[in-house]
């Protein structure tokens, strides 16, 4: 095991493509660290770069105490999980689990005893005598994870090894392998696009954009504070409500302007003294799903706290209602077309032009599709951002 250290790396193309800027990420010996962001983003060429698949431009990439910007990947000691599985069709799963040990002439007896124990490991002992084709998906991810195990190596890299996988062995390899990289204590840097998977495996989170390093953090401080508009509008399912608003006085208080509404700040304001300083100027505010209610449900919230709308749509979860609901005022999309490609979202409006945002409310509620609804806001948990850096607005 060992720390793997990326300090200031940059990689820039021959056509002058620059996709990676400066990334400086400290991973700890033994930590789980994951890389997400949307498509293009950069994470797959930090990974390769750390694995010696793609050459650093400049900067410097150590892995324990050794700088190995010019090691050969295969004297990096360094195991990779790939997206394909990359199993050998023709050999069994035991030979494919030992082949890396095999080109590095183990002992035979040595190889089967490491194949043996990372068999047991993962649960594969059945199928050590089988073919890749005889095998589900979730299997064949489990071989090569096997492959990786056996080296033991000082880092696993993992490329999106679950995106093959159906929605249901997802779940449960996600809950095997952080467990099993637990059990291991193996460094580990571990890259997905979808932000659910990086929240339930990291012990870190590293959100990129356009090769830039966003946010480090936990999973459950990228949530609460998170440090730009980005990081706030892409970690969390469904997307955090992020719309362009106007902060004014009223009275001894401060409001956020909503279309024609607005909602109170109260003492949410005291604590962010930062926050003055937008009075009458427009800012971003954002608002989680789950921090918006059925006001019929929540008869303490004050008026000053509440939005009317229209339900526009009404998705029922059994331990919850999404519902989806249109409001005068435009979104803040964090993401573009010209950038994001495929991942760029549209902003969703009605057939009135007014844009839909997202309640998480009590299934209890009598939402129904069409009609007027009146929902609870709790202001004490709203985010807000400057428009034009779109730092968070925190102090």
């Amino acid at each position: 095991m060992a720390q793997v250290v990326l300090n200031e790396v940059n990689k820039v193309y021959p056509n002058g493509f620059q996709a990676i800027h400066d990334l400086s990420i400290e991973i700890q010996d033994g930590e789980f660290l994951v890389l997400v962001g949307p498509s293009g983003c950069g994470k797959s060429t930090a990974l390769r770069m750390v694995a010696g698949l793609e050459d650093i431009s400049s900067g410097d990439l150590s892995i324990g105490d050794r700088i190995v910007n010019d090691v050969h990947p295969k004297d990096r000691d360094i195991a990779m999980v790939f997206q394909n599985y990359a199993l050998y069709p023709h050999m069994s799963v035991a030979d494919n689990i030992g082949f890396a040990l095999k080109l590095a002439k183990v002992p035979k007896a040595q190889i089967e005893e490491r194949v043996q124990k990372a068999a047991q490991t993962l649960d594969l002992m059945e199928q050590l005598d089988r073919k890749p084709g005889q095998l589900s998906g979730g299997q064949r991810q489990r071989v090569a994870m096997g492959r990786a195990i056996v080296r033991q190596p000082k880092a696993f890299l993992m490329d999106e090894p679950l995106s093959n996988l159906d929605a249901k062995l997802r779940v449960q390899m996600r809950a095997e392998i952080a467990g099993l990289q637990k059990d291991l204590g193996v460094t580990t840097l571990y890259v997905t696009h979808d932000q659910v998977e990086a929240m339930t495996m990291g012990d870190r989170v590293a959100v990129l954009k356009r090769g830039f390093l966003q946010q480090c953090d936990s999973p459950q401080n990228l949530y609460d504070l998170p440090d730009n508009v980005f990081v706030a509008g892409f970690i969390g399912s469904p997307s955090m409500n992020l719309m362009n608003s106007r902060l004014d006085r009223n009275g001894d208080g401060l409001v956020v302007r909503v279309g024609e509404q607005s909602l109170s700040l109260g003492a949410e304001a005291e604590r962010r003294p930062s926050l003055e300083s937008f009075v009458g100027r427009d800012l971003v505010i954002g608002i989680r799903p789950e921090d918006i209610e059925d006001a019929s449900l929540s008869p303490s919230t004050p008026a000053d706290r509440r939005l009317r709308s229209t339900t526009n749509m009404v998705e029922s979860l059994g331990s919850e209602i999404i519902v989806h609901f249109p409001l005068p005022v435009e979104s803040f999309s964090i993401m573009d077309e010209e950038f994001e490609g495929e991942d760029a979202v549209a902003a969703i409006t009605d057939e009135t032009g007014n844009h839909i945002y997202v309640a998480r409310i009590n299934p209890r509620s009598q939402a129904r599709i069409g009609e007027a609804i009146e929902l609870a806001v709790d202001t004490s948990r709203m985010h807000f951002f400057d428009p034009d850096t779109g730092l968070a607005i925190r102090d």
